[in-house]
């Protein structure tokens, strides 16, 4: 990877948000760091293990899951160019990862140790501000996603991810990035429960289906 390539994948993370290129590539000079490549379906941690690193995904995806004593599993978190891994592990003593990661395609990550990220922080304001900021969002993103799991049914669940893909890509007709059985995971369900609901849907007049195409057709049928 090029130095350029590298500088604009850092400039994705929230940790640099606000940073110039030029900025980047000065403050990429200073930082102590090793680039690690994973193929495809490597483990990258599993649940229980330690987090020693401050990594931040460069090239590649990632996918998050937690499983259970039964081996069932629920997709928590999918993470491409910019995430910054487990930012609020970083500095935990003894912290344990509650999740696997596994990578879904070639990956390359940035990686510092847990010292050199305090150093940043320690150094410079805005940095430490954008971190303040990261592990916010985590709250955010957690508490959203224990209420979705917990408090919806499938209907509901199906529904409020439509709406939050129709309001990311500003359509009415929108495209899904996943499978069905990528979904259907990351609410803990059967993928037949997932199609069962988007024909319900369907014969409702709600949506209409067209391979990985969903057009919203009526909102108040949602």
């Amino acid at each position: 990877m090029e130095n350029s390539q590298l500088i604009e994948a850092l400039r994705l993370c929230p940790l640099f948000k606000g940073f110039s290129s030029q900025e980047m590539d000065e403050l990429l000079s200073q930082i102590h760091y090793k680039l690690v490549d994973y193929s495809p379906k490597d483990i990258y941690v599993l649940a229980g293990m330690p987090c020693r690193h401050a990594d931040i995904v460069v090239s590649g995806q990632m996918t998050a899951r937690m499983v259970g004593l039964s081996g069932k599993f629920v997709e928590v978190d999918h993470r491409g160019p910019g995430s910054l891994m487990a930012p609020a592990l970083i500095f935990v003593p003894n912290s344990e990862m509650p999740v696997s990661v596994e990578t879904e395609e070639p990956t390359r990550i940035f990686r510092m140790t847990p010292a050199e990220l305090k150093r940043l922080i320690d150094s410079n304001e805005r940095i430490r501000t954008n971190f303040i900021l990261v592990l916010s969002q985590i709250n955010y993103f957690l508490t959203q996603k224990m209420r979705v799991l917990a408090l919806f049914s499938v209907r509901e669940k199906v529904v409020s991810l439509l709406k939050q893909i129709a309001s990311k890509q500003q359509s009415e007709v929108i495209t899904l990035t996943r499978s069905r059985q990528q979904i259907a995971d990351s609410f803990g369900i059967q993928k037949f429960s997932l199609l069962r609901v988007l024909a319900t849907l369907e014969e409702e007049g709600a949506i209409r289906v067209e391979g990985k195409t969903i057009r919203i057709v009526d909102r108040s049928k949602l």
